[in-house]
């Protein structure tokens, strides 16, 4: 597939990941980001207790070929000091797939 300059493509990650002490951050690898590879717009922080796939927002700059199962990013975590609350909303969690946007139901409260 050849990704379009200007255009916001979702994807997931092939791993689903779970973390309770932890604060997982996303980022892009190097190597996809000398090509003008972004993969994620503003969510590269995680929340502590998610659990799921990560959606990414997929952009570039120029076009560019992806292919299936090829590493352009990769999860690191964060110790957490002093106390903390576990992620409880439930917008994302446990999602299985390319998820949309959510962000209406911020409004349901």
């Amino acid at each position: 597939m050849i990704l379009e300059p200007g255009k916001l493509y979702l994807g997931r990650t092939n791993e689903f990941t779970k973390t309770e002490k932890f604060v997982p951050m996303l980022e892009g690898r190097s190597s996809t980001g000398r090509l003008g590879l972004f993969i994620h717009v503003t969510a590269g922080f995680g929340d502590i207790g998610f659990a799921g796939y990560w959606t990414l927002e997929i952009f570039c700059v120029q076009p560019i070929k992806v292919y299936p199962n090829v590493d352009i990013c990769q999860i690191y975590y964060h110790d957490i000091h002093g106390e903390y609350d576990l992620y409880n909303s439930g917008k994302y969690q446990n999602n299985t797939g390319v998820q949309p946007s959510l962000m209406y139901k911020d409004f349901e409260k």
